[in-house]
């Protein structure tokens, strides 16, 4: 029986703007668009063709002659650019091929800034790829850590990253000072214009592995506690946010971006610069393999995960979905 009189406004009709598809997308809050999306790619020196990644379904290694393909695929989904990591020919204690302006990072950057103008080129800044051990910078006679002395090295790679073409250059490797670090040697080597994309908060997490086995860079001792972010500190995180921010940084991520959302919301509200946030590769593996056991519709959860992110205040989401949700998003799912 309908309801009359004062029982009609007893309750609100919230479902009136949800009726039908027009309407939800007419009131949308939250908009995705290909353009924020962001693709990580990994190329490696010692191929002459594609190699896919068991860990990371619809993911390969690339050789630099055919990283084309992957420009030419990304331009057309009008993804916003590519993220760049790199697997040497050869590695050492520390790391020095990561600034060899041969090496497989700038080789593929000439290459994609001649296929497709108009992406957004980031390099990813570390040594872990490039290192025997694994770690993230080099390692002290203790085998620990050596903060200072990364440094230096770090920035030599972002040089040579940037002379191959780089518009951002992006270090992931959590060592304290490196964004000054960089800014100083990008603006001594005439880059002021090049910009710094900080994985500012970069939390020790579980959700790398696949990523591990892609870039072949698992640690080969210990682990990387001692200069990731421990995940229940949420005010060092901003911290780390504050600091990165202070010594150049022009835009700051947080990784992993799904348990770590609470993080992204607070920097959104806090920084006046464009926040990102890394869907990492164990949270776009357990959605395949969730997906593959029939417990989710792929598409709708893998939207529904990138929404989230984007609501949580993400203006730049990397995502190995990136393609993919082009695609979709492309159809109008819902």
């Amino acid at each position: 029986m309908a309801l009359v009189g004062s029982a009609a406004a007893a309750f609100a009709r919230h479902h009136r703007l949800r009726r039908t598809p027009a309407l939800r997308r007419l009131v949308r809050e939250t908009r995705l668009d290909p353009s924020q999306l962001v693709l990580p790619v990994f190329v490696d020196a010692r191929l002459d063709a594609p190699v896919a990644i068991s860990a990371l379904p619809g993911h390969m290694r690339w050789p630099v002659s055919e990283i084309a393909r992957q420009a030419e695929r990304a331009a057309a989904a009008k993804v916003g650019g590519l993220l760049l990591f790199g697997l040497p020919q050869e590695k050492d204690h520390l790391g020095r091929a990561a600034a060899d302006p041969l090496g497989p990072v700038p080789r593929a950057l000439r290459a994609l800034r001649a296929a497709a103008p108009d992406l957004a080129l980031i390099a990813d800044v570390c040594l872990c790829e490039y290192t025997t051990h694994g770690h993230c910078g080099a390692l002290d006679a203790d085998g620990a850590i050596d903060n200072d002395a990364t440094l230096p090295l770090l920035a030599d790679a972002a040089v040579v990253y940037a002379d191959a073409g780089a518009d951002v250059l992006a270090p992931s490797d959590m060592m304290d000072g490196r964004v000054a670090a960089l800014r100083g040697a990008l603006d001594r080597e005439g880059h002021a214009e090049r910009a710094i994309l900080s994985y500012a908060a970069k939390f020790a997490s579980a959700y790398y592995g696949p990523f591990r086995e892609a870039a072949e860079c698992a640690p080969q001792s210990g682990d990387r506690n001692a200069y990731q972010l421990d995940p229940p500190n949420g005010r060092e995180a901003m911290a780390e946010l504050r600091d990165d921010l202070a010594e150049g940084a022009d835009l700051l991520m947080v990784k992993p971006a799904g348990p770590y959302l609470d993080i992204v919301a607070a920097a959104r509200a806090r920084y006046d610069v464009p926040i990102a946030a890394y869907q990492v590769s164990g949270e776009y593996a357990a959605l395949h393999a969730a997906a593959e056991r029939g417990w989710i519709d792929l598409p709708r959860a893998a939207l529904e995960s990138l929404v989230g992110i984007a609501r949580a205040g993400a203006g730049v989401i990397v995502t190995y979905f990136a393609l993919d949700a082009a695609a979709w998003l492309a159809e109008d799912r819902p």
